[in-house]
């Protein structure tokens, strides 16, 4: 039996709006289908504006760009996080500070965070790891009370909820991920979330390569000319129309991946009771999303040796992340402190196959593997 990591879903409606938007003859960004999806999200979400981009590294550079991230301001975020996270900021050449997760899932610990402030911080990122939702509440007091930018990189986070508020509503930038492993899919893709009202205008002329353009399109302006800082983050109208048809089936998507994330805890958890491994902690104020299920062993041997027996038996699983403050580009550049936490689950985090098709017999035959390893 091979069961890989990852297996995209297609609804069967993709190859349709594709071929919809090959007929229009429109196939540069911002066309119909691109307001279609918009305009879901915006509805669903009730997020003031949304913008598709070509992928969440791109979302994330936007932010960066929009909130005037310079040489000497600092920006704070969890080392345990993918590269995009700390690249967008970095690129504008801001210092990136390593906060470390917290003990009971890999999400920042806000407790660590107001110690690392200072009049050089411009904003906190927050990283909803698993599409379970960070601490909002207390994230938004630390922003809000340190007159700094909260930024919520939800590239996993869809339709995970905070309190019963969508992600990616707290932050006055969001930013989210159309890869191929993500719930929702369009190969590559992602957008941005802008909650701040003041900074939609902007957020639109840095889309468009620094033009009014989108304001030209509504009638808004006699002619569309370079105003600002920007580059090309939209994506084109084949994307758009694949990430449609996947749109229409979110709901059966979600449920299904819901289902597949609470067989997996079902089977598994006999081996957390009996302190073989850890499982994924959903906080009381989080609702998650089906992205992804992990396990965490009790050492680094443990789930290397744990990944080649899954292998030995046709089964991809995965680690995820190494963390970015030991990393080679900037270990050299970090402050030195201990990230005890992040380093463990880099060590020990172990991802399990997870997609739309997954069957319950995958399930139980991935789980009954898991089960034997231990019982060796």
């Amino acid at each position: 039996m091979g069961i890989p990591f990852n297996k995209p879903h297609f609804t069967g409606r993709e190859a349709f709006h594709i071929s919809q938007a090959a007929i229009t003859g429109k196939l540069s960004g911002n066309g119909e289908y691109t307001r279609k999806c918009q305009a879901f999200f915006e509805e669903k979400y009730r997020f003031p504006k949304v913008l598709l981009t070509t992928s969440c590294s791109d979302a994330l550079e936007m932010a960066a760009l929009l909130l005037e991230i310079k040489p000497g301001d600092e920006v704070i975020m969890p080392s345990y996080t993918f590269v995009s996270t700390a690249n967008a900021f970095a690129l504008r050449g801001a210092r990136i500070v390593f906060a470390d997760s917290n003990a009971l899932n890999p999400n920042i610990e806000p407790k660590q965070i107001e110690a690392l402030i200072t009049p050089a911080t411009k904003a906190i990122v927050a990283v909803h790891y698993g599409g379970i939702a960070c601490d909002m509440d207390t994230l938004a007091a630390l922003a809000a009370r340190h007159s700094v930018a909260l930024v919520e990189d939800a590239a996993q986070a869809l339709d995970g909820y905070y309190k019963g508020k969508p992600l990616g509503s707290f932050g006055s930038l969001s930013t989210f991920s159309f890869h191929e492993t993500k719930n929702i899919t369009s190969g590559e893709g992602g957008m941005l979330v802008v909650n701040d009202p003041e900074l939609i205008r902007k957020a639109e002329i840095i889309w468009e390569k620094g033009t009014n353009r989108a304001a030209f399109a509504r009638g808004e302006v006699q002619k569309y000319e370079w105003v600002s800082l920007g580059s090309s983050f939209l994506p084109g109208e084949l994307i758009a129309a694949f990430l449609y048809g996947q749109l229409e089936h979110l709901g059966e998507i979600q449920e299904k991946r819901i289902q597949i994330w609470k067989e997996y805890y079902r089977l598994l958890k006999p081996l957390s009771d009996a302190g073989y491994i850890n499982l994924p902690y959903v906080p009381d104020y989080a609702v998650h999303n089906g992205h992804l299920f992990y396990i965490t062993t009790s050492s680094a041997v443990e789930r290397d040796q744990l990944l080649s027996y899954l292998a030995e038996h046709g089964i991809q699983a995965v680690f995820h992340y190494l963390t970015l403050h030991n990393s080679p580009y900037y270990q050299n550049r970090h402050d030195g402190r201990e990230l005890a936490q992040a380093e463990r689950y880099a060590s020990t985090l172990l991802r399990l196959p997870f997609y739309f098709s997954l069957t319950n017999n995958e399930i139980e035959y991935i789980s009954e593997i898991i089960r034997n390893f231990f019982n060796r």
